[in-house]
């Protein structure tokens, strides 16, 4: 075999690295593994003169889970070329995917988490877990929310379909030698 002819080294097949959808499973082991480091922190760390629950995560996993909404459904719009809209830059919508996927996996982690702290303090029944319900209840659901929009930017950023006609004109513009 000559150079040219030989096959990719071992671990390089180029199906395999090409970067895909996030997978939901991956998203729901990453949760329940979560769950679980925090049911066993919490329960082994807490007492009645723990700290109170912030709400700042929660403010910010919120927030970022607006953000990536927005940006799911401007991205869409722009990469479908709506009427009105300009063209999306492809760096951005990579950025974008990072991004979405990225989040994806932080939201599942802060789901997971969230749902250990907030199943064990409904279990507990003291005054100081009856005050930090709702912070935790907040954070599992602005958790969800960045999930859901994290999967909606990466949904947002693939590149529709093109019917048949036009990928044929496209081909043929974009052949070698045309100008």
């Amino acid at each position: 075999m000559t150079q040219a002819q030989s096959p990719p080294p071992r671990g390089t097949d180029p199906e395999r690295s090409r970067m895909g959808p996030t997978r939901i499973s991956t998203l729901v082991v990453a949760g329940l593994a979560a769950a679980a480091v925090a049911w066993l922190v919490i329960s082994g760390f807490y007492y009645e003169g723990f700290p109170r629950l912030p709400w700042l995560p929660v403010v910010t996993l919120a927030a970022l889970a607006v953000l990536e909404a927005y940006a799911a459904a401007n991205t869409r719009g722009r990469l479908q070329r709506k009427a009105g809209r300009d063209p999306v830059n492809p760096l951005l919508v990579a950025r974008f995917v990072v991004l979405a996927k990225a989040s994806a996996l932080a939201g599942a982690i802060f789901a997971g988490w969230c749902a250990g702290l907030t199943g064990w303090l409904f279990v507990e029944r003291t005054q100081a877990a009856t005050e930090d319900r709702p912070a935790a209840g907040a954070g599992l659901l602005a958790s969800l929310a960045l999930v859901a929009a994290a999967l909606w930017l990466e949904r947002a950023c693939r590149v529709p379909e093109q019917p048949e006609d036009e990928r044929d004109t496209d081909d043929r513009e974009n052949r070698p030698g045309r100008r």
